[in-house]
């Protein structure tokens, strides 16, 4: 007989004694082994197994020696057998058991071979039961079996048995019948009274009065009980799966595959999936994620290669219905070895379940890929065990895609559109009030979106001279693209003496020459219209000629862009110079902008141009959680000027990371009096409020061009900062900012200035400030919003 003795008896602690009887048995054979059961089929046996007990008292007086089971395994083996029928040994999951420890003994010949699978070192230990809750388990059984009270804290027991053959693990809920038990209080057990009862019931987590009302060891069980396993592997899995589902997470893959793998009991099975996202309505153009896939190895996939066979087309892609392969060599052998066959082959699948979930209302397909290494181990067959999970991958499958919707319509919303986290909240209550009002009337009309009484503040990095560096580059690539024309056609003229490529040669540096005494409009249009239309039919004709003025055409060919057709170098260094320079800019400028929203919540929006520009807006109606002071414009007024120093010195420094060498010029431009900002619902985006605010418009789309009073110097100039204002108040508040910075040695001498008028605009003066650029300035350790302002309080 087997015995399993649980090594955690000893160390849990409960309100009982435990103690093997068979007392109830010999109860019920004593019973028929009386002389008016003379005819009863169990008289004789019964007659002899109450001779067992008779000759061995302990059997029905009760031991807790453990070791007695083996002693008299003979003796309970023939005891028992009637409680385990032979004819259903090879089906029940059955033993016989000492409840709370899980002490098991007698077990069916299936209970048998499933803890031989197991190994040797498996242990019938209970899942998620601590030491507290059998405690309180034992009390209630306690309270039902002596005092009548019955609590319905019933917990079914769970198994996780694993099966060392397939590699997998089995789940499997317990039934114990507690028949044969009986349980004694002690003299040390104190008496549970209804108003104890009451007590327990409102205090089930107070494992202390518990253990008051049910000291441990004061009453004793005498007996055993009889557990029915029964396999809920599947029951489990479909829960565990949706448990999984729910939490998501970048494991969400590793555990479903770990669930059907106990689900089909195949160790090495693959999960995977695809999403094709249905942009184009063709399933042959259809762009497809395929991070997670088994069957995919390219990014797109075209009809007409023939990937997949017409039959998974068909079924899948249009019908939308499962698709079963359960031998992929004889798929490869009806497709012509296909390209999905080979995918498949490379992959160590034999055998694939594809199943196709519909993920959103215009088209977009999730593709769920469940494969093993092994022919016809998925078939048509098993596939019907997954009817009940389908639904809850469905339900996923939907709730992720949302999900992502909701992603890409947050990054177009962050990085598409000027609604800034400051100001989301309005227009979050605008779109309530419209939802609420469209229930009640078809007439609703959506909010305007104004803030009132804000202060403005606006600052640029301009990239100086990048008109002239850019027309400079485009000069510098003609007349390499041009020189390059002139040596193919010196170079024909000697293997063919024809008079046409002198004339096309004469025209060509003609174009040369113009080049280089300078660009005018439309010369770049004008000489690539005269290659395309003139040259480049003559290059056609002379390649063919030789292989050495082939060779000459390949090399011109060879430095024309691939997707503009003209020599595109210098320009490409200068564009790479600006998009390094502003990524650069606009990347340190949002990073500080993060700590100046701490301060106080502002409305914030950036461009990026020719440099950098930005717009501030400050003031009570942006926020609702902050009352605002002018302290807080005074701040970030501050916070902006100690900014521009710090973007100075890191445009200056990264000079050395450009092929061209840009500079940049930086201007604030201070506005004093508060103003409204409406969302321009046409523009989809903020605007100045009012006739007299666009003055403040104008001076910011004009500004940069103006000039020193009497004089043709420009304002903005690269190495200094232009603050610009037309109330001295401003004057005197942006100079005690300046005079802080020096003293910091980040700004040097500084100008009073008078502007020209502009156009609508007259009066404007500016400060003017050198920039004092910092040998060992490191855009990782600038000095933070918060420091600037413990320097300033200190």
């Amino acid at each position: 007989m087997k015995i399993i003795e649980s090594s955690s008896v000893s160390e849990v602690e409960l309100p009982l004694q435990l103690k093997i009887s068979f007392r109830k048995v010999f109860v019920l054979l004593e019973k028929y082994a009386k002389k008016e059961f003379i005819n009863h089929p169990f008289h004789s046996s019964a007659i002899k197994m109450v001779q067992i007990f008779e000759k061995h008292p302990e059997l029905n007086d009760g031991f807790s020696d453990y070791t007695l089971l083996q002693k008299y395994k003979e003796q309970i083996n023939l005891l028992l057998d009637p409680l385990f029928p032979e004819a259903l040994k090879l089906n029940e999951i059955k033993a016989a058991s000492i409840p709370f420890s899980f002490t098991s003994f007698k077990f069916t010949d299936r209970f048998n071979d499933i803890l031989k699978n197991a190994g040797k070192d498996y242990e019938l230990n209970v899942r998620n039961f601590e030491d507290d809750s059998m405690y309180i388990m034992a009390c209630t059984f306690i309270l039902s079996f002596v005092y009548g009270y019955h609590i319905d804290v019933k917990r079914p027991f769970y198994f996780d048995i694993p099966d060392k053959k397939t590699g997998t693990m089995k789940y499997y809920r317990t039934a114990f019948n507690a028949d044969f038990s009986d349980i004694t209080p002690t003299k040390n057990a104190p008496f549970i009274t209804e108003k104890d009862f009451k007590k327990l019931l409102n205090n089930f987590e107070n494992i202390a009065l518990w253990k008051e009302k049910f000291p441990p060891n004061s009453y004793i069980f005498k007996g055993f009980g009889i557990i029915n396993l029964f396999d809920v592997t599947s029951e489990e899995m479909l829960s565990s799966i949706k448990a999984n589902l729910l939490e998501g997470g970048e494991n969400l893959i590793p555990n479903l595959q770990g669930n059907l793998r106990d689900f089909y009991s195949i160790k090495d099975l693959k999960l995977g999936f695809s999403i094709f996202d249905n942009i184009n309505t063709k399933v042959c153009e259809t762009k497809i994620n395929k991070s997670n896939s088994l069957i995919l190895n390219d990014s797109e996939i075209k009809c007409d290669t023939g990937y997949f066979c017409n039959g998974i087309m068909q079924t899948v892609f249009k019908d939308h219905k499962t698709f079963i392969i359960s031998d992929v060599e004889e798929y490869g052998e009806k497709t012509n070895k296909n390209g999905f066959y080979k995918n498949l082959k490379n992959s160590n699948i034999q055998s694939i379940i594809l199943i196709p979930i519909k993920a959103t209302e215009n088209g977009d397909l999730a593709l769920l890929e469940i494969a093993s290494p092994r022919a016809y181990e998925l078939n048509s067959v098993n596939i019907n065990k997954l009817k009940d999970i389908i639904p809850v991958f469905e339900a996923a499958v939907k709730r992720t895609s949302e999900e992502r919707q909701n992603v890409l319509e947050a990054t177009i919303q962050e990085n598409y559109t000027s609604i800034h986290n400051s100001v989301k909240w309005r227009f979050y209550e605008a779109a309530e009030k419209y939802h609420n009002e469209t229930q009640a009337s078809e007439n609703a009309k959506l909010d305007e979106i104004v803030f009132k009484d804000v202060y403005p503040l606006f600052g640029q990095s301009d990239i100086k001279g990048s008109s002239e560096a850019r027309n400079s580059a485009i000069k510098e690539d003609l007349i390499t693209q041009l020189s390059l024309a002139i040596t193919v056609l010196k170079d024909a003229c000697k293997s063919e003496k024809l008079p046409i490529y002198n004339e096309l040669m004469f025209r060509v540096s003609s174009y040369l020459k113009d080049v280089e005494k300078g660009l005018n409009a439309g010369d770049e249009v004008s000489i690539l219209d005269f290659l395309n239309r003139e040259i480049y039919p003559v290059f056609n004709h002379i390649k063919d000629i030789n292989t050495a003025l082939s060779k000459k055409v390949s090399v011109y060919m060879n430095r024309l862009d691939k997707k503009l057709n003209v020599v595109y170098e210098k320009r490409k260094e200068y564009e790479n110079s600006v998009t390094l320079l502003n990524d650069k800019l606009a990347k340190f400028l949002d990073n500080k902008q993060k700590e100046a929203q701490e301060m106080f919540p502002h409305y914030f929006e950036r461009y990026k141009t020719d440099g950098v520009e930005y717009n501030m807006y400050i003031g009570q109606s942006i926020t609702q959680s902050k009352t605002f002071d002018s302290l807080y414009l005074y701040n970030l007024r501050l916070w902006q000027l100690q900014t521009t120093c710090e973007m100075e010195n890191l445009a200056f420094y990264e000079r050395k990371n450009m092929k061209h060498d840009l500079r940049v010029a930086s201007l604030i431009l201070v506005h004093s009096n508060a103003m409204a900002i409406k969302f321009r619902m046409d523009e989809k985006q903020f605007d100045v409020d009012g006739a007299y605010n666009i003055r403040y418009e104008i001076i910011k789309k004009r500004i940069d061009k103006a000039h020193i009073k009497n004089s043709e110097e420009r304002l903005t100039v690269p190495g200094k900062v232009a603050i610009v204002y037309s109330q001295d108040k401003d004057a005197l508040e942006y100079i005690k900012y300046i005079n802080y910075l020096q003293s910091k040695n980040q700004l040097g001498k500084i100008e009073f200035l008078e502007l020209e008028d502009l156009q609508g605009v007259t009066g404007l003066k500016a400060l003017r400030v050198e920039v004092v650029y910092q040998k060992d300035f490191d855009e990782n350790k600038t000095i933070t919003f918060n420091d600037l302002i413990k320097e300033i309080e200190a």
